[in-house]
């Protein structure tokens, strides 16, 4: 029998994991868009955020600085020059100690050579390139310098060059030279549009070996030597003026010495033309007291030039930001395979609330669609529920027999003007027992007349013309109640249209004016920053939506935070003065002295514990025998609903 381990699935993301709610996402969405932010600002912060356990772009971002805090901390960039004078100090030593056992002139003279070298490591190496060595020890030492620089700096510039080589062979030597060779050879037919895909898997064929990350074609292989020799280039421009010249000098003089110098210079010129958009000389600075040589400081540095590419892309701060921007190759190199499996899980976040239809696109704009609009407004109720006791209490059907609701199972004959269906069992029934009684059976087929019909009786549900008025002036959004009024509306609207759709609501929100409120434009309605609060307005366009359904019950619920300000004058304009002048009081009382007369109660939630504000509501109370509330913000929903289906029992009867 075969055995089996088992354990946590590691390569990549969880493919028995549940998958992620959508839903989910269109609620966190809708809080902060109802909060007062853009939908993009607010897809932007779920995606920032991460949720259901996935990791979002903030986490992302962490692992990026500390992995650039790593990169800084791991060594210095001055190594290989410390390292080259260590192994030239070795060979001169070395030296000495040969010359000191010869008595001749000779030895002494290449004594006073060798006290005569420059301070200078290249200037050096350079003067002791034709030395004669005594010693053999010494001699090894140096090509042990010269071997070291030659990897170095290839490795610098052709990542995993250093293993490559492996050491001082000439025949390795010779295949980086015409690998070089060839190289630049293809890039200059390309700039003349004479390279093929061909000639590059020719190319890879003969020195695929020296290139381990194994691009797949020209621009790919550009791309990667063009990022490396940036960061060669950075490297340089972080050392000291004075050890970036010394260095130099050791480079050129290794690549002139090894043949390499003039096709190395050419592919610099190349690369650099073709990718200016990378950066060539901004230097970096490591604090780390470990040693870096040239081919792991340029691959800290070329890291480093990833982690940042990588972060100005997760950060999503410019217009139309979407995450198929994020390059994920360049997370992977960056952060590795687990963070681009991240990535991906929160691009398909973003485009199934598009392709499920929440979010729409249009015109680079970013908005939320009604079926999202519907979502957040169940979600808003759901939460109301939940908290609310009053709504355990039942609903406001009528059980009475009416005319609209589910049937009854009853029926009774039908009179003129009945709308409800006709209940066609028992009226064939009827006709047929009338014409066995009267002709002694049936015969010639059933003949209907009108005493036969009746109608299926169904129970009665009373309709109310709702109107909920929702202050929009800029002291909600100070006093932190915008959102839950908006959370509120929507709500109200969501619980009326689909649990009493005989219902008739309108949403209207007044500042300096008034206007109804479509429930699709709730959810990304904006206050108003303009003064005044005309709930003088607000009430005649809610006398009229009530006037337009006579035989509803009216109700009228109004959330303010503050006491009216303003009124419109005969021609239409609104008239703003605080504090409140008495013609403003008088006309908004007077709007509602209208709404007794209708038997609209209205009942009022007021948001701020001003006392001019308190004096007026209380009046109306008096006047209209409505109630006052004076709830938290973060209740008001509860409360309004709860209000709402209490006005509804009370005048159903139930």
């Amino acid at each position: 029998m075969r055995n089996f381990r088992y354990g946590p699935y590691r390569d990549g993301p969880d493919p028995l994991a549940p998958p992620y709610d959508v839903r989910a996402a269109v609620d966190a969405v809708g809080d902060s868009v109802m909060s007062g932010k853009g939908t993009a600002e607010a897809l932007r912060e779920l995606l920032r955020r991460g949720s259901q356990g996935l990791r979002g772009l903030n986490d992302l971002l962490r692992q990026v600085r500390r992995r650039r805090e790593e990169l800084r901390g791991s060594g210095r960039l001055d190594d290989v020059l410390a390292g080259a004078r260590e192994l030239l100090d070795r060979a001169v030593e070395q030296e000495r100690d040969a010359l000191a056992a010869d008595p001749g002139d000779d030895a002494r003279l290449r004594e006073a050579e060798l006290d005569s070298l420059p301070a200078d490591t290249a200037q050096a190496v350079r003067q002791l390139a034709d030395y004669g060595w005594r010693s053999p020890e010494a001699a090894a030492t140096f090509e042990e310098l010269r071997a070291l620089l030659r990897s170095e700096i290839l490795d610098s510039r052709f990542q995993g060059m250093k293993q490559a080589l492996g050491g001082a062979d000439p025949e390795a030597m010779r295949r980086v030279r015409e690998m070089m060779a060839d190289l630049n050879a293809m890039l200059d037919a390309d700039d003349r549009g004479e390279h093929t895909q061909a000639d590059f898997d020719r190319f890879m064929e003969r020195h695929g070996d020296l290139f381990p990350d194994r691009p797949e074609n020209l621009e790919e292989l550009v791309d990667s030597l063009a990022r490396r020799a940036a960061a060669a280039g950075r490297m340089l421009a972080s050392l000291t003026p004075d050890q970036r010249a010394e260095l130099e000098a050791l480079m050129n003089d290794a690549m002139d010495r090894a043949g390499l110098g003039q096709e190395l210079s050419g592919l610099s010129d190349r690369l650099r033309a073709r990718r200016p958009d990378l950066d060539w000389s901004s230097g970096e600075r490591f604090t780390g007291e470990g040693s870096l040589g040239m081919g792991d400081a340029t691959t800290a540095i070329e890291e480093l030039a990833d982690l940042a590419e990588v972060e100005g892309a997760l950060r999503q701060n410019y217009p139309g930001a979407r995450l198929d921007d994020v390059d994920p190759e360049a997370v992977r190199r960056a952060l590795g395979r687990s963070a681009v499996d991240d990535l991906a899980r929160l691009r398909q976040i973003e485009r199934e609330l598009e392709e499920q239809g929440y979010l729409r696109r249009s015109g680079g704009k970013l908005s939320l669609t009604p079926k999202a609009v519907r979502r957040i407004g169940e979600s808003a109720l759901g939460r109301m529920f939940n908290g609310s006791t009053a709504t355990r209490r039942g609903g406001h059907d009528d059980r009475r027999a009416g005319h609209s609701g589910e049937p009854t199972g009853a029926s009774r004959p039908w009179e003129f003007g009945d709308s409800q269906p006709v209940d066609v069992v028992r009226t064939v029934r009827n006709a047929v027992l009338r014409g066995e009684r009267r002709e002694g059976g049936v015969s010639g087929g059933v003949r209907l007349r009108v005493e036969d019909f009746e109608v299926a009786e169904t129970e009665r549900r009373s309709g109310a013309a709702v109107c909920l008025l929702v202050d929009l002036s800029y002291s909600m959004a100070l006093r932190g109640t915008w959102g839950p009024a908006k959370e509120t509306a929507l709500a109200l609207h969501t619980l009326i249209t689909t649990r009493f759709p005989q219902d008739a609501v309108e949403i209207i929100g007044f500042s300096n004016y008034a206007r109804p409120l479509p429930a699709t434009g709730l959810v990304d309605l904006e206050w108003d920053m303009v003064q005044g609060t005309n709930l003088h307005h607000a009430l005649l366009i809610a006398g009229r939506h009530i006037d337009r359904h006579p035989g509803f019950d009216p109700i009228v619920l109004v959330v303010t935070d503050g006491e009216p300000t303003a009124h419109l004058l005969p021609d239409g304009r609104s008239w703003f003065d605080w504090p409140p002048s008495e013609e403003t009081l008088a006309l908004t009382l007077a709007e509602v002295d209208k709404m007794t007369r209708r038997k609209a109660v209205m009942n009022i939630f007021m948001l701020a514990p001003d006392e001019r504000l308190l004096a007026f509501v209380e009046e109306v109370a008096r006047r209209n025998g409505g109630r006052v509330f004076s709830p938290a913000s973060e209740n008001l929903g509860e409360y309004v609903v709860s209000d709402f289906l209490r006005s509804r029992r009370a005048r159903s009867g139930g």
